[in-house]
């Protein structure tokens, strides 16, 4: 297995007018192909279903897709369980479908940033498998985390770690002759065990993983769970308490979790990354604690950008958005690294149906169920937190269906939950599904154009979506699609949105975030009433969009409530 990283290897094809910096600023847009477009009828989406509708997002106005894994997997966890990192699952297509996604979607400008999951396998991966028959003491069993047990029979898990989706993060094998045998660590599933990162054959592995799909043309790589692939030596407690829940986000110190030896990894990636031309880019998923923890993982010589789950985390709260616009900013100031802005994911409860919860606050992985929602409130905030999130510095990363004002689907029947916590939790946690339900297209009922009318999608859509399709709301101009595609607009047209200047507005209400983009004759200003009562924009205000209406608005220059307006001067139009 080859781990040289100097050699420079030019792409196959990247987009008309390439900029290298584009990740800087670039709107993603988050595909979980499941969801998103049955090509073939079977109720599941697809590459081809994908490649069908990319002139959707090209109309919507991002920059880039991140499609979740599209490799072949036994599907335990959506996809993150991976069995074989060079190919595509049947259900999805093939390899030459996904190389023609990836030309058509550089015909059309847009870049392709796929995910990786490294810190474990599928079950059903070969390397696994071979080190389950090999037994324990084996070279393979140490490409993993093979543990005899604590107590006088290993009765016993090696260690307290805990598992993200609820219970202990252990499990015990049964050997041939039906006796209990070695555990093996999984800080997810137990369809998913770790690797281990300091063996050269795992490091090996995804060096030549990375380089398969960067010669094909793919334009990013998004690491999933980065914060899990290192463990402390020798593997101590973290002091778990019993019946403790996955909290990464309050962690400090845990021997499972943030583990400073992971930068090597990510150090090395970056290499190879950069022998590319044009390079490609790196973002990580981290769930760690706080701003400053984050921060080290966009350090010169490691990822271009991470997710800033703080941001989602605050809720509908105008002292928690100033408070973590303002860490995210300071913490990144010294790394040269863009700030990243993120309000769902195939991860997250849709924040249509977090807004609309008397606690808008979210647990980042879904696993806050909530009650109470009015979710015609929750639109509403969330049009304007959508204008917020698109007028910040930085990156920002939308999730199919959120152009859409999708909400949450929570009355899924139970015998159609596939999100592993579901089991893991007794079902008691619903887990992810309820976000991850097929998008509407077009028509009047299901499928809603997600494929044949005939095919019947893998979960259920609700008969109200009718009036949320793509289609009809493609010729309602007041619609969240619009609002989206106007904001995507102007996110490019105007200057002051394009740049990295940004600066809090003096003197405005405490209940209204208000920031100005740009200087000069280019500022725009985006202003977000929080409170009961409308706020009044000063003298000679232009609105150039109101998140209470789709498209530009010329109307009384006022901020309502749970609204977001961008505005400029009169005169320096």
């Amino acid at each position: 297995m080859s781990t040289d990283t100097t050699s420079a290897v030019e792409s196959p094809a990247v987009p008309a007018g390439d900029d290298p910096l584009w990740w800087r600023t670039a709107v993603v847009y988050e595909v979980y192909p499941r969801s998103f477009a049955d090509g073939d009828g079977d109720g599941i989406g697809d590459l081809p279903g994908l490649i069908g509708r990319l002139d959707h997002l090209v109309e919507l106005g991002v920059d880039a897709l991140w499609i979740a894994p599209w490799y072949p997997s036994p599907m335990k966890d959506g996809g993150y369980d991976v069995s074989d990192y060079r190919a595509i699952d049947p259900v999805f297509g093939t390899l030459a479908d996904a190389d023609e996604l990836v030309a058509q979607a550089h015909r059309r400008g847009l870049r392709i940033i796929i995910d990786l999951v490294a810190n474990h396998t599928s079950d059903q991966h070969a390397l696994f498998q071979a080190a389950l028959a090999a037994g324990p003491g084996s070279p393979e069993r140490e490409r993993y985390f093979f543990r005899d047990g604590r107590g006088p029979n290993g009765d016993e898990p090696p260690n307290d770690w805990i598992s993200a989706f609820g219970g202990r993060a252990w499990t015990r094998l049964t050997g041939p002759d039906g006796r209990p045998e070695q555990w093996y660590l999984h800080l997810f599933a137990p369809e998913q065990p770790d690797l281990n990162w300091e063996h050269p054959d795992v490091v090996a592995l995804f060096n030549e993983v990375l380089r398969f799909w960067f010669d094909r043309g793919v334009d990013g790589i998004r690491v999933d769970a980065a914060s899990a692939m290192a463990k402390t030596p020798g593997l101590p407690d973290a002091g778990h308490a019993p019946g403790a829940l996955f909290d990464s986000a309050n962690w400090t110190d845990n021997p499972h979790w943030d583990v400073d030896d992971l930068h090597t990894i990510l150090r090395r990636w970056r290499a190879i990354g950069d022998s590319y031309d044009p390079p490609r880019v790196f973002v990580t998923e981290a769930v760690v604690n706080g701003p400053e923890r984050l921060s080290r993982y966009v350090r010169p010589d490691e990822m271009h950008t991470t997710f800033n789950f703080g941001y989602m985390k605050v809720g509908w709260d105008a002292d928690g958005i100033r408070g973590i616009v303002d860490a995210t900013r300071s913490a990144l100031a010294g790394t040269g690294a863009p700030a990243t802005w993120v309000l769902s994911s195939h991860d997250e409860t849709r924040h249509v149906t977090r807004f609309g919860r008397t606690d808008t606050r979210t647990a980042v992985m879904g696993f806050d169920t909530g009650s109470g929602v009015d979710v015609d409130l929750g639109r509403r905030r969330a049009r304007a937190a959508a204008l917020l999130t698109l007028a910040l510095p930085g990156s920002a990363y939308l999730y199919q269906g959120e152009e859409l004002g999708l909400e949450e689907v929570d009355d899924l029947p139970d015998e159609l939950l596939q999100d592993p916590t579901w089991e893991r939790s007794g079902r008691t946690v619903r887990g992810r599904d309820g976000c991850r339900v097929p998008l509407p297209w077009s028509g009047e009922a299901p499928p809603f154009g997600f494929g044949p009318v005939s095919s019947r999608p893998w979960l259920p859509q609700p008969t109200r979506w009718s009036a949320f399709t793509a289609e009809r709301q493609a010729q309602d101009a007041a619609s969240t699609l619009s609002l989206y595609r106007s904001a995507l607009r102007l996110r490019h047209s105007e200057a002051g949105l394009r740049g990295e200047d940004f600066a809090w507005v003096s003197g405005a209400p405490a209940a209204v975030v208000a920031f100005r983009r740009g200087t000069g004759a280019g500022q725009v200003q985006s202003w977000t009433n929080f409170g009961a009562e409308s706020v009044a924009l000063p003298d000679g205000a232009l609105v150039l969009l109101d998140s209470t209406r789709g498209g530009s608005a010329g109307g009384p220059a006022v901020v309502g409530p749970d609204t977001t307006v961008w505005w400029r001067a009169v005169a320096s139009v």
